[in-house]
């Protein structure tokens, strides 16, 4: 394994730490805050943390009006949009639940993907891979039981937030792709706090009147703990994770990296069950090794895709990491990195 391919791999695993982690600081930071208040809390935090690296690392801001028209689009989407609807699941859903919902974000997608990017379509075994994973996820939720339990049928407009969540991120993904990797010279760290500062501003002008207009905000009590995980929560899952993100898109290309949803929900339950006594049964544990079955088949088949032939167009360029502060522009295969 060559050392940028390690990296990216390094990449991968703590962003699925990171991201599995904010599930938890969702959840405690609602004991103290409203959905408004966090998903406001956390993008400001996460701007303010990217903005601070972009000034000590001597980054200039880009100067395209184009790019900072689609990187408002982007905001929304993978921050925005999705943040306010995982906030306001988290009030009735376990945080394991939110994330393993999360986990759809691959099939949502390719979805997406067979839209906006015809040249980076799903392979077969990529599909099976895509496929096997959503029947993990499948598998963890156990709709069959819904049926027989009231509270878990009550819990189904939250849960289809959470999928909506999904479906915003899978958008903003393939938005990303199509209009900004490969379109622009900028690095990782570039384009995350654009991004982040753009949903930054919007939050800030919509979201005061629902936070401050809210009757459940009266009847909150700040605490130490909440406070600590929305900070943990804007700064490190909301900042420094975006970074990692768009490295990892980058590299991969927009499906591959979205599986780091179908790890998260692993750390997520995990952390659920240990530090809030939330249930785990036995279809959780299976659903997961399902999960984890079909990265292992899509990653494989990623490995061994073929290179376009002279037949077919070439796709749009895509950046590929050059150090840890620069983005050089590569045509891989189909569009993918080489």
């Amino acid at each position: 394994m060559n050392t940028r391919r390690f990296g990216t791999v390094a990449a991968f695993v703590i962003l699925a730490l990171v991201w599995g982690s904010s599930f938890l600081f969702i959840k405690e930071s609602l004991t103290a805050f409203t959905p408004a208040q966090v998903v406001l809390g956390r993008v400001v935090l996460g701007a303010v943390t990217l903005c601070l690296v972009m000034v000590l690392s001597g980054r200039a801001w880009p100067r395209e009006r184009r790019f900072w028209g689609h990187m408002i689009m982007v905001g929304l989407l993978l921050c925005v949009l999705p943040f306010s609807l995982f906030a306001w699941a988290g009030e009735s859903l376990p945080s394991g639940l939110s994330a393993i919902l999360n986990a759809a974000t691959p099939l949502m997608t390719a979805l997406a993907i067979a839209a906006v990017l015809p040249s980076e379509h799903l392979t077969k075994g990529q599909a099976l891979g895509v496929a096997v994973g959503g029947a993990g996820v499948v598998l963890v939720i156990a709709p069959w039981t819904m049926a027989g339990d009231p509270a878990l049928l009550g819990s189904l407009p939250a849960q289809l937030a959470c999928l909506g969540a999904a479906g915003c991120y899978g958008l903003g993904f393939a938005y990303m792709r199509r209009f900004v990797i490969g379109k622009q010279h900028y690095d990782s760290i570039t384009v995350a706090t654009v991004q982040l500062t753009l949903a930054a501003g919007v939050a800030l002008v919509t979201f005061p009147f629902v936070v401050w207009a809210s009757p459940a905000a009266a009847h909150l009590e700040l605490n130490p703990v909440a406070l600590i995980c929305l900070v943990l929560l804007g700064s490190l899952g909301t900042g420094v994770a975006y970074i990692l993100n768009t490295a990892i898109v980058s590299q991969w290309g927009a499906i591959r990296a979205s599986t780091v949803t179908y790890v998260s929900p692993l750390v997520a339950v995990l952390l659920g069950i240990v530090l809030l006594d939330e249930r785990l049964s036995w279809n959780q544990p299976v659903g997961c090794l399902v999960v984890i079955a079909g990265i292992v088949t899509a990653h494989r088949s990623s490995a061994t895709r073929p290179a376009a032939t002279s037949a077919e167009p070439p796709a749009a360029a895509a950046p590929v990491v050059d150090g840890p502060a620069t983005i050089r522009t590569a045509i891989g295969a189909e569009g993918r990195p080489s």
